[in-house]
């Protein structure tokens, strides 16, 4: 009996995706047309890299590791790859040891977020607040002297600015 509720409780947990948790088209989204930045799918895919593109309008994900800005170390912003928001400034920076940049909180009102059960569970998925581009994921297992939050950004969403001093 109680190997018939489990399995009736998972199909029912599974089952459960209402209209919130459907993948919108990103070409001509409702949910896009709120951004101060809109370009058409072609335009996106002639600015960006392809790996570019593949993170930041199809919420792909980078190898681990295999980010450049896991290295730099100097005072500067984090800017949005698409579109150059600042999105994260370089004192919110710390090692994860993850293999993608994380920071402890990011620059207010210029990330939103929202869910996403891509891998069937909810995550906090964070996206740039002027063009949509998907940045990563926020998780409660960061630094607990600071805000508790790690944001796992995927390195080539992002570009580096440096500080002048």
């Amino acid at each position: 009996m109680g190997k018939r509720l489990l399995l009736i409780a998972l199909i029912v947990f599974v089952g459960c995706k209402g209209n919130s948790q459907k993948k919108e088209n990103k070409n001509t989204t409702q949910k896009e047309s709120a951004y101060k930045v809109n370009k058409t799918d072609a335009e996106w895919k002639s600015e960006l890299s392809a790996m570019e593109y593949q993170v930041l309008r199809k919420a792909a994900t980078e190898r681990a590791f295999s980010s450049p800005l896991l290295k730099i170390k100097e005072k500067g912003t984090y800017v949005c790859a698409a579109c150059g928001t600042p999105v994260f400034r370089s004192e919110y920076k710390f090692e994860s040891g993850s293999g993608w940049p994380s920071f402890d909180r990011e620059i207010e009102g210029n990330v939103a977020f929202d869910v996403d059960y891509d891998i069937g569970v909810a995550r906090t998925e964070e996206h740039c607040a002027t063009c949509g581009g998907h940045l990563g994921h926020v998780f409660n297992d960061g630094p607990r002297n600071t805000t508790g939050e790690r944001h796992c950004i995927n390195g080539v969403a992002l570009k580096f600015v440096a500080d002048n001093n």
